[in-house]
């Protein structure tokens, strides 16, 4: 099966949203199969077009690696399931995710897509006083443009989404402080970019601490070139492969994610 064919769209979803519900699948299995899960624990998050901000989630309980289309919820902005093909029973969605990703999709119009990760090299920087350090060429992708929001518990409480939205600020990543990443896409495959490299930012991090010795730091000219030189447009060709590339990885799963 070709991997940007999806399969018969269920009653009662247009074409629209079928196509969001297919990536954001497959972007679930992309992040499973890259060991960025934690258990059924951890959201991504895919606004559907149109005026309501409705946006699909996952359903509780389903495993990222099973994850599929037909798996993930449609609710509103105040959490309520809009969603005919699953019931609106109170363990169906997350709270604290979906605090943390109605604030976003609510308050920023180019955040089609918002992933939180709690993987072990993320946590790991969250919980370090000078946060992420421009080590590295992946480090620099986020130069001057990583905002932190401070811990405050589980997010169940609603008052946190301001404050949550307000130190995102207009940047697309960011790191909750003892928490874990968080990164918005203006598509699912910039998404996934973004994801991808502050993890391995964080992993180079962790491990180039572990040894030691002094670091090296390129200096403030070097690292503001860098931070430039990376692309900004979500649709460019690269991204395009490098998302078709990744797909790959996951295509001859037992369960396809396209249903």
């Amino acid at each position: 099966m070709d991997i940007n064919t999806p399969t018969r769209i269920p009653a009662g979803i247009d074409e629209a949203e079928w196509a969001i519900r297919c990536d954001l699948a497959a972007l679930y299995r992309l992040v499973a199969h890259h060991k960025m899960t934690d258990l059924i624990y951890t959201h991504i998050s895919a606004r559907i077009p149109g005026p309501e901000h409705h946006f699909l989630i996952n359903r509780y309980g389903v495993m990222f690696h099973e994850m599929r289309a037909s798996d993930l919820v449609k609710i509103d902005l105040d959490g309520n399931v809009v969603d005919p093909h699953h019931p609106a029973a109170p363990t169906t969605v997350n709270k604290a995710g979906f605090v943390i990703h109605s604030a976003i999709h609510a308050a920023r119009e180019d955040a089609l897509c918002v992933v939180h990760t709690h993987t072990a090299a993320g946590i790991a920087v969250s919980a370090q006083e000078h946060g992420l350090l421009p080590i590295s060429q992946h480090a620099l992708k986020f130069y001057g443009r990583l905002a932190y929001h401070g811990y405050e518990g589980i997010a169940l409480d609603l008052e946190e989404r301001d404050r949550l939205v307000a130190d995102l600020g207009a940047n697309s990543a960011m790191i909750l402080v003892n928490h874990g990443l968080l990164v918005t896409g203006r598509t699912i495959p910039e998404a996934w970019n973004q994801i991808y490299y502050l993890e391995r930012a964080c992993q180079a991090q962790v491990a180039a601490l572990s040894g030691g010795a002094k670091l090296i730091l390129p200096p403030e000219e070097v690292r503001l070139r860098t931070a430039s030189q990376y692309g900004r447009d979500p649709n460019s060709p690269t991204m395009k492969l490098a998302w078709e590339a990744s797909l790959r990885l996951i295509e001859g799963d037992r369960t396809d994610w396209r249903c």
